[in-house]
């Protein structure tokens, strides 16, 4: 089972499900663009420890098992995996799965936001050139960036190059992002296409 996630700085206590520390971006559904609810591409996510080390695993909303980033089967609508997210909660909140023949591409910085809460210059910098809707991680610290364009064949998904913080994963196919609808101020509301 394929159960591909972005990476993100592990929470406070990842042990205990849902995130309730106020350091940690709790979901909010309302806020998610139309663009991604409108799609069922949609699971829940929990926290697992997968060789000693806390990770974001997908999971099938209408059964509990695990979901797959490469089966659609185990995917549903945003309104059925937010309503399995309030009514268990051993489910840390709700995924969008990114696959082929969507039109959507997410990028996500990790450990981007300082302990004032503000971008890292260099995250900045990426985020207004993206100019499309993007949002605080779960953990607090990164954001997520969500485009409407392709990755280029043959480019790499990782990097920790880009001086300021911790990692830079791009993916448009065969991941999940786990979304918050927290709105990070001054993006857009919606999902724009990349120049």
């Amino acid at each position: 089972m394929t159960t591909k996630s972005s990476g993100d700085a592990e929470p406070n206590d990842p042990t205990a499900g849902r995130e309730t520390s106020s350091t940690l971006a709790a979901l909010d559904p309302t806020r998610i663009p139309a663009a991604l609810r409108e799609r069922s591409q949609w699971v829940c996510w929990k926290y697992i420890k997968r060789q000693g080390k806390q990770t974001k695993c997908p999971v099938n909303p209408r059964d509990g098992n695990g979901a797959d980033s490469t089966d659609r089967t185990t995917w549903t609508s945003f309104d059925e995996a937010v309503a399995a997210w309030q009514a268990n909660d051993r489910y840390a909140g709700v995924g969008f799965v990114f696959a082929t023949g969507d039109l959507f591409t997410g990028i996500d910085l990790d450990g981007c936001i300082d302990d004032g809460g503000a971008l890292v210059p260099s995250a900045r910098e990426i985020v207004d050139s993206l100019n499309s809707y993007t949002e605080v991680s779960p953990s607090g610290r990164g954001v997520k960036v969500f485009i409407i364009g392709r990755k280029p064949d043959g480019c790499g998904c990782k990097s920790k190059t880009i001086a300021g913080f911790k990692e830079t994963e791009v993916y448009s196919a065969e991941r999940f992002f786990t979304v918050t609808g927290q709105h990070v101020t001054g993006t857009p509301l919606s999902i724009e296409e990349a120049l």
